[in-house]
């Protein structure tokens, strides 16, 4: 990406004459290529088409069950409400030309990164997919398999597509959130130049086009996956496979979603905060010019990584959840339900797409519910955003409560266990409850309406030592609420599964895992709003950038100052959220793993003994992971900041009129090195995670088999995933909270108080802002997706181990 040669050389004028005109980097905007070649097709084929493949889909849906039908139509409807919310969006004005000019530079830069970015993943992508088939070619294969005439040809080739769709998908994902996000941003700060709450609205309805097309996207490319192999394989007729099974070939798709959420959030993270470290470190602390200055050469950069690493990434990121625990679940019901011996599965598979589909209903309820207040005047007092957001949250909570009931007895309800589905109702009132307390807790810690925020905001006056070392000591304290919810909320959610009347052949309860799968698709039944709130935080700091950069009155930059924080705040309430649904849903994934073992090695696989000295290694082998990958995440941010810095001080040495607007920063320069440093950095961090499981199992594999050890493969890799989730939940608690309260620390001083905004007690918590940007962006947000494509994987290679 290059600037225009006139302005290079100066061409247009000195810089003082036009302190609001600002390089245009635009170069070619970016489409990618299927709509390319979807704008060149006659709209009117290209109507009948899409009528064709809706009359397909229903078809198949019609085939297999009502229910996917039910799923089907429900995901379109809220697809065309989200094309309502893209539309209204995009009518709002872009303000004057100056920010217009900025928010193209910044879309131009976030559409190169994606690009290139996805460009790389696809080619691993491709690359693991080719792995994946040869090891299915040679596996072994279930009686189950076998008995329905599934080979491993067969069984290869449904794995790597469902692997190279759920990749898809999540890339699709990814670039919806970017796409979104690069057109907002300008529309939100022209907003806050008239009312707070218009720019409220504006950047909410964004993020929830996004949201509402992410969940979509995840619950019907999972049906439609469902409903071909269903109608293919023609399940449930003679000799052919069960229902019950048919889960177990969606493994692919959610190892596919989890490999690329992976590499999204590390690059995305490692672009983001590297960029804003930099730009933090030399603008503000050495330079002392105001956050987003147009005189930091590593603001365009800075603005561009908020796309790429908080809309791009946890778009990825949110649909790969999803998509796990949607997967999981209906594995576990269709285990549940054969040894039950019920007598229609359906409802127990496929009820978290059911629980999915009201969840993009009540959520776009709650995006509704907030709206423009009367008074349309900036004067107006500012109202908190944060209170806004909770009405509308509170709104899609009481909803969801209701859709999940009704949900449970619909399609849980069983002659053989008439009361069984209010239990199951009850595990989703326990999910629920868990999610909003991880919003409230997370909230409580990282709020600068808070007292822990404020008294980190107090040890800043007293140096930056004591800054870093409050901001730990809170990110450790701040794991123990969320630990004692998760395990009072499995045990709950457990205990109400077993006694739901659910008994095996010999009279033993087994719902209690189902229970616990039920209390994780309570706690996302509201993941579309959630993301919502996500989205909403980097829209709001790319508005304030982009005002600080035009020079607006600042009075519009309060608004966005506002904004900003609370966007703050949901943002790390959202990955608190994350990683209360990553450990429930890892959970399941073990679970299914377990059984997935005992299935191909013909006897059971209930227990893991740590007392053996192999499995106990692998134990320690996975919490050494979790840390081994975090120094990495962590090291590749400080690295490529490192670059950045060294660029800004260059430019800001040899081109000493910057700071008097009389010389133009080279915004490019400082893009080009963290777009090329991210994607370099990425590669160790996320091989280390692919690589590790598969190298570990097999090597105790060969190690079992010469010394007569049956399933020590399987063992140690178990060991490694327990272990790894415990440790992973907890430091991804501790960075994502620390990094949280760091900003909104440094964001309370930026308010006015203890010095405001230069002082010394400002450098401080810059200084913990800095240290805390790659803990809550890049290897926080990262963990949460490694734990679950180590389940993922381990799920998928499982016969590999044995």
């Amino acid at each position: 990406m290059m600037m225009d040669d006139d302005m290079e050389n100066g061409g247009l004028g000195p810089y003082q004459d036009r302190p609001r005109t600002f390089p245009n980097m635009r170069s070619k905007p970016y489409v990618p290529m299927i709509f390319r070649i979807l704008m060149r097709i006659n709209i009117r084929v290209l109507f009948v088409l899409l009528l064709l493949c809706l009359g397909v889909v229903f078809y198949i849906g019609a085939s297999t069950s009502p229910i996917i039908v039910f799923v089907f139509s429900v995901c379109i409807i809220t697809f065309i409400l989200s094309i309502y919310l893209c539309k209204w969006v995009l009518s709002k004005d872009e303000g004057p030309p100056e920010m217009a000019q900025i928010s193209d530079a910044i879309r131009d830069g976030a559409e190169g990164f994606f690009r290139t970015q996805y460009g790389t993943i696809s080619k691993m992508a491709c690359l693991l997919a080719l792995v994946i088939f040869c090891i299915y070619l040679f596996r072994n294969t279930t009686p189950q398999q076998e008995a329905s005439g599934i080979g491993r040809s067969n069984s290869a080739c449904i794995t790597v597509a469902a692997f190279l769709l759920g990749a898809l998908c999540s890339g699709i994902a990814g670039y919806v959130g970017m796409w979104v996000s690069v057109r907002a941003n300008v529309r939100v700060s022209s907003a806050a130049r008239r009312s707070a709450r218009e720019a409220l609205q504006i950047a909410v309805r964004a993020g929830g086009f996004s949201a509402i097309v992410v969940v979509g996207m995840a619950v019907i490319g999972i049906a439609i996956l469902y409903a071909t192999f269903y109608v293919w394989l023609g399940v449930d007729t003679p000799g052919s496979m069960k229902v019950t099974d048919l889960p177990l070939l969606l493994v692919g798709y959610g190892f596919g979603a989890s490999f690329v959420a992976l590499f999204a959030q590390l690059g995305g993270g490692i672009y983001t905060k590297a960029a804003d470290v930099g730009a933090d470190l030399v603008g503000k602390v050495e330079q002392g010019i105001p956050e987003d200055d147009p005189r930091n050469p590593a603001v365009i950069a800075d603005l561009v990584g908020d796309n790429v690493g908080d809309c791009a990434a946890r778009g990825a990121d949110l649909f790969e959840s999803i998509a796990a625990e949607i997967i999981s679940a209906m594995i576990l019901g269709g285990t549940m339900v054969q040894r039950c011996k019920l007598e229609n599965p359906s409802g127990f598979i496929l009820f978290p797409l059911v629980v999915h589909s009201f969840d993009l209903v009540i959520s776009s309820i709650g995006i509704l519910s907030i709206r423009s207040s009367r008074d349309s005047s900036v004067k107006a007092p500012i109202e908190d955003p944060m209170a806004i957001l909770q009405k509308g949250y509170s709104v899609t909570v009481v909803l969801a409560v209701l859709t999940f009931g009704a949900s449970t007895r619909w399609l849980l309800y069983t002659e053989q266990a008439p009361s069984a589905w209010l239990n199951f109702a009850l595990c989703g009132l326990v999910g629920i409850i868990t999610a909003y307390i991880f919003v409230w807790i997370t909230k409580y810690y990282t709020d600068y309406k808070h007292e822990p925020v404020r008294a980190l905001a107090l040890s800043s006056s007293t140096g930056h030592g004591t800054n870093i070392i409050a901001g730990v000591s809170l990110g450790l304290e701040s794991t123990a609420p969320p630990v004692l919810v998760i395990s009072v909320s499995i045990v709950s959610a457990y205990w109400l599964g077993q006694t739901s009347g659910l008994v095996d052949e010999s009279g033993n309860p087994i719902g209690g895992l189902f229970g616990t799968a039920v209390a994780t698709m309570g706690m996302l039944s509201t993941a579309a709003y959630v993301l919502t709130m996500d989205m909403f935080g980097p829209i709001a700091d790319n508005a304030g950038g982009i005002v600080e950069m035009s020079q607006q009155p600042e009075s519009v930059r309060e608004i966005t100052d506002v904004l900003d924080a609370v966007g703050n705040t949901t943002k790390a309430t959202t990955k608190g959220f994350a990683i209360g649904s990553a450990a429930l849903a890892s959970f399941l994934l073990f679970s299914a793993y377990m059984d997935e073992v005992a299935t191909f090695a013909q006897e059971p696989f209930k227990q893991v003994d740590i007392a053996i000295p192999e499995v106990f290694v692998g134990g320690l082998l996975g919490s050494m992971l979790i840390f081994l990958f975090s120094g990495w995440a962590c090291s590749a941010v400080g690295k490529t900041a490192q670059e950045v810095v060294n660029e800004v001080r260059r430019q800001f040495i040899e081109r000493p009129g910057i700071m008097e607007y009389k010389e133009k920063p080279d915004y490019a320069r400082c893009v080009a090195i963290v777009a090329s440093a991210s994607l370099r950095e990425m590669i160790k961090p996320g091989a280390l995670a692919i690589i590790s499981p598969l190298v570990i199992g097999l090597l105790f594999r060969i190690l079992g088999y010469y010394t007569g050890h049956a399933l020590l493969g399987a063992k140690v890799v178990a060991a490694l995933l327990m272990f790894a989730t415990v440790s992973g939940i907890l430091m991804a608690l501790f960075l994502n909270t620390a990094g949280g309260a760091w900003d909104n620390a440094k964001k309370f001083i930026e308010t006015g108080a203890l010095g405001g905004k230069g002082s010394d007690t400002h450098k401080a918590a810059v200084t913990g802002d800095t240290v805390g940007d790659p803990f809550k962006d890049t290897a926080g947000p990262s963990l949460h997706v490694l734990i679950k494509m180590l389940a993922t994987i381990t799920l998928v290679m499982a016969p590999i181990f044995l």
